[in-house]
């Protein structure tokens, strides 16, 4: 087994700064032009995020989810809501995203609530979905759940192909999110270590606006 020595991976990080003059002045709006730039970039699945949740006994969990849309009313993601995560979210709503663009030596952190879409929102968005996925969906109704092997899969996934093989109904286990950011950090990696970390928090009361930015300590 090849050795690594993980200690003595590092890299200086060059490139152009983060000033709060050149902020939006709202983090979605400055949320998409950092998407904007990322897809630019040709980075692969920019639009993969860490979605992080914490179940009822506290116990905190982490995985990779695809951003399906974002907007003045937050970010958007479709999962199975008997999934580990729809469970962890069920029980506490309180999560954060990670927006990992390594390339371009930038972060965006999101924190904030999630709550269901609409019935009507997530059957828009399955019927766009190509049809191996939406059976994807039905074959995985009891995700996270331990299953015997993966012909289970492929077994279960003949036999809906077979009773569906145009129209696949949208599944009443499976919907979509929008995660209602709190505050928005975007990290701009800089030399020495020195990052750029710009915040936007919700105002508090007394305080003007709705979002007030600060820079925090790298």
């Amino acid at each position: 087994m090849e050795h690594h020595d993980v200690a003595a991976f590092r890299e200086s990080y060059m490139g152009v700064g983060l000033h709060a003059r050149d902020l939006a002045a709202d983090p979605l709006t400055q949320f998409g032009t950092w998407f904007t730039d990322a897809v630019g970039a040709g980075l692969t699945e920019p639009n993969a995020m860490v979605l992080s949740t914490v179940d009822a006994d506290g116990r905190p969990s982490v995985r990779t989810v695809l951003l399906k849309g974002y907007g003045p009313d937050g970010f958007r993601f479709f999962t199975n809501h008997r999934s580990r995560k729809a469970q962890a979210i069920a029980a506490d709503p309180r999560v954060a995203l990670l927006f990992p663009w390594h390339p371009l030596r930038r972060q965006v952190i999101v924190e904030g609530t999630a709550e269901l879409l609409s019935r009507e929102e997530s059957a828009a968005y399955f019927a766009t979905r190509p049809y191996g996925s939406r059976l994807g969906a039905w074959t995985s109704e009891n995700q996270s759940a331990v299953i015997t092997d993966r012909a289970e899969l492929e077994r279960r996934y003949a036999e809906l192909e077979e009773l569906w093989p145009d129209e696949v109904p949208l599944p009443d286990f499976w919907g979509g999110y929008r995660v209602i950011p709190a505050s928005m950090e975007f990290w701009q990696g800089r030399p020495d270590r020195l990052h750029d970390r710009l915040r936007y928090r919700r105002a508090a009361p007394g305080e003007e606006g709705e979002w007030i930015t600060e820079r925090l300590s790298p």
